[in-house]
């Protein structure tokens, strides 16, 4: 189990929000946890000076660029880069230091992954430079994916099948499991053990991480085959329930 650190970004700061209550047309739905006042540079410097790649910067919502390429330009070839990516765009950001491009949104339509769109894309930057996100949420039979800022639902369903096919298109999947997402109560083991079973590339599980039994459970329940992002607990965004410093040890201690 790798620790995978983040920046998230938002309105061109690095943020903590609750994700399920992003919404455009709503501002004041908005529940943010943490606001920096370090430039998104700050916290990519810090993963760079210990080491630790694969993690990702998330532009939520638009007039985020500047703040991503700051981090990038801080650890380039560190991070990857999600949030508004297409076809238009993705080899741009990886011309900008991206080491990967994470995409959702763009390779589905009215709910269905056009699987054109999804090729195009790996064709275009390579499949070791994609990483598909499939954060998702209960819905009465499974886990489905969620798109345009995990308010829509999709009509795939995060599965075996589903998992052992996409795995052909990219190099590894962001998984953030938005029913506990940025609410520090507790992670969501039902999807953990899921992942774990069925995952055959790289995988990060994000959503719910508040204290080092969080992460025991996640090493333990995910049989060391998923890797971990933590955001609102961790004390460098405002948290309580974890030290940065901590979980760096940890993950220190499983990768010697």
């Amino acid at each position: 189990m790798r620790f995978r650190p983040c920046i998230d970004l938002h309105g061109g700061r690095v943020k903590q929000i609750v994700g399920s209550t992003l919404q455009d047309d709503r501002a004041d739905s908005l529940q943010t946890n943490f606001s920096s006042d370090f430039p998104p540079s700050h916290y990519a410097e810090i993963y760079r000076k210990d080491r630790l790649t694969g993690g990702h910067i998330i532009m939520l919502g638009r007039g985020n660029e500047a703040a991503a390429i700051d981090a990038l330009n801080a650890w380039p070839g560190g991070m990857q880069v999600g949030g508004g990516i297409s076809a238009d765009n993705a080899s741009w950001w990886i011309e900008q230091g991206a080491s990967h491009v994470i995409v959702t949104s763009h390779v589905f339509h009215n709910g269905i992954l056009n699987e054109e769109r999804l090729t195009s894309l790996r064709d275009l930057v390579g499949r070791t430079r994609l990483v598909l996100d499939l954060s998702c949420r209960w819905r009465e039979d499974g886990y489905y994916v969620v798109t345009d800022r995990w308010q829509k639902f999709t009509g795939l369903q995060v599965s075996e099948k589903t998992l052992a096919w996409l795995a052909g298109f990219c190099d590894e999947f962001l998984v953030h499991a938005v029913d506990v997402e940025g609410k520090c109560m507790g992670v969501d083991e039902p999807l953990i053990r899921l992942l774990a079973q069925y995952t055959t590339i790289p995988t990060t599980y994000a959503g719910g991480v508040s204290t080092m039994a969080d992460l025991e459970l996640i090493r333990d329940a995910g049989n060391g085959r998923l890797d971990v992002t933590v955001g609102s607990a961790l004390d460098i965004f405002g948290g309580t329930g974890l030290t940065y410093a901590e979980v760096v040890a940890l993950h220190n201690s499983m990768n010697r």
